[in-house]
């Protein structure tokens, strides 16, 4: 009796809870743990930033788009199957949402060992093509053994459970997880880096940090499932592992668009780091701390984003398309106002955001110098491609959320292939160093006007269907 109540009430913030209401319940936590994660992933590049060693903080830089590759692998399982569990919810078809629960944890630690399999045979070639220097080839060879190499399964399957469990409404044992794993980080690095290793090892110590605060992370996943498997549509059995052909069809339609989004996202800033590693380590390093301080409101919008999708998703398949559109246009306004801020805040301090990542202080080595002077500049460009990121973000997750995974695809590859890269090099021929930087803002504008006019259309057919 318990445990109907408790899934009566989960459908009630689907169906029939205020859209604001329902909106914030999921994106709230979700933001949350966005937000933390994103600190966590800072936390790294502050601590290493203390060091004083631009060697270090550049090497730190070089490797985060492979780490964040791992995102990929999350979103395959993660959003493919989440996506689907929701729309399976939708649909009143609560045992085809446990075996694709089942599918995507199993699939994810499978993909995932691959991938770490794959990365440990060629660290040494990929960490050349990303454009390690003689100075950071060993503090990148360190940081990638222990964060990729060893990290990648459990740093996907984190992720992906994370994913699986919002998707149903659980949205803020999600946030728990994620969140609970970037603090122990945060509270781990300065530990293993200052305290228990010698001097020169911090980039291991921080690479540590972050493989164990995974490593727990996921654990906590795996009880809360565990916990929650009798009253809802969670599984980790392994007969349910291999579904029928539909409904791995289901979660790929969806999982492998959103996998290479992000893929190709990544792939393009491993392209715009080897460039701007021609003009030196300094702007290379400067480039590191943009990339991720940038991440404020893109994890921001993205969190708006993903607490938006289940619920679209929902609503899309139980054909209530007048409350689907709410929730679309309310999470709009909410992301565009938050980029909007974040502008002006990083148009009059990012000297002080960059300056926190270099650990400057009077005095300091001329590198650090040049990153702080480069980081400024860098970053009052690329905040300025936030509310256009934002909008991309939010028309490629309505259209996963609708089971649209081939437009999505279309618009990533428009974006990052057909657009970013010719327009990169455009840029670099042209402007230098600061042309690489005002690429995004130029690719995001472009694309946002063929991804809305194909978004509204797409709302147009399903309301003329419904």
């Amino acid at each position: 009796m318990r445990e109907e109540k408790k899934t009566i009430q989960k459908e009630k913030i689907f169906e029939t809870v205020a859209v604001p209401k329902a909106l914030a319940s999921f994106a709230i936590p979700t933001i949350i743990s966005q937000l933390i994660t994103l600190v966590y992933n800072l936390a790294d590049t502050y601590f290493v930033g203390l060091t004083g060693n631009t060697y270090m903080i550049a090497a730190v830089s070089l490797v985060y788009p492979v780490y964040s590759a791992t995102v990929a692998l999350s979103n395959l399982f993660g959003i493919g199957g989440g996506n689907t569990m929701s729309r399976l919810l939708g649909e009143k078809h609560p045992q085809d949402a446990k075996k694709v629960c089942a599918f995507s944890f199993y699939g994810s630690i499978a993909v995932s060992l691959l991938f770490s399999l794959c990365m440990l045979i060629w660290i040494s070639p990929i960490l050349n093509i990303l454009g390690a220097s003689e100075d950071t080839y060993k503090y990148a060879y360190q940081y990638m053994l222990l964060v990729v190499v060893m990290g990648t399964i459990p740093t996907v399957a984190s992720n992906t459970m994370g994913a699986l469990i919002r998707s149903i409404g659980y949205a803020k044992h999600a946030s728990i997880g994620l969140s609970g794993g970037a603090i122990l980080n945060i509270l781990l690095d300065p530990i293993f880096m200052f305290v228990i290793l010698p001097d020169g090892q911090q980039v291991t110590g921080a690479a540590l940090a972050t493989l164990i605060s995974n490593i727990v992370s996921a654990g906590y996943f795996l009880l809360v499932i565990m916990i929650k498997k009798k009253q809802s549509c969670l599984s980790l059995s392994l007969k349910q592992a291999i579904p029928d052909k539909n409904l791995m069809g289901k979660v790929m339609i969806v999982g492998l668009p959103s996998a290479l989004t992000v893929l190709f996202y990544d792939l393009t800033n491993v392209f715009l780091n080897a460039k701007m590693s021609a003009y030196g380590d300094s702007q290379l390093a400067a480039l590191g701390i943009v990339l991720k301080a940038e991440r404020i409101p893109l994890n921001t919008g993205v969190g708006i984003c993903l607490g938006m999708m289940p619920l679209v998703a929902y609503n899309h398949s139980s054909g209530n398309i007048k409350r689907m559109k709410a929730f679309i246009n309310t999470a709009r306004i909410i992301g565009l106002l938050v980029a909007g801020i974040c502008i002006v805040f990083y148009e009059i301090f990012s000297e002080t955001v960059i300056n926190v990542f270099t650990g400057y202080s009077a005095g300091a080595s001329e590198t650090i110098e040049e990153t702080l002077m480069y980081g400024t500049s860098f970053l009052r460009v690329r905040c300025l491609a936030s509310p256009l990121a934002f909008m991309n973000f939010h028309v490629t997750y309505t259209l996963q959320a609708m089971g649209d995974g081939k437009t999505t695809l279309f618009i990533s590859m428009l974006r990052q292939c057909v657009l970013y890269i010719p327009i990169l090099i455009i840029m670099d021929a042209l402007v230098g160093e600061m042309g690489l930087v005002w690429t995004q803002t130029i690719a995001e504008a472009i694309v946002l006007i063929v991804a809305q006019l194909i978004l509204n259309k797409r709302i147009k057919n399903a309301a003329g269907s419904s």
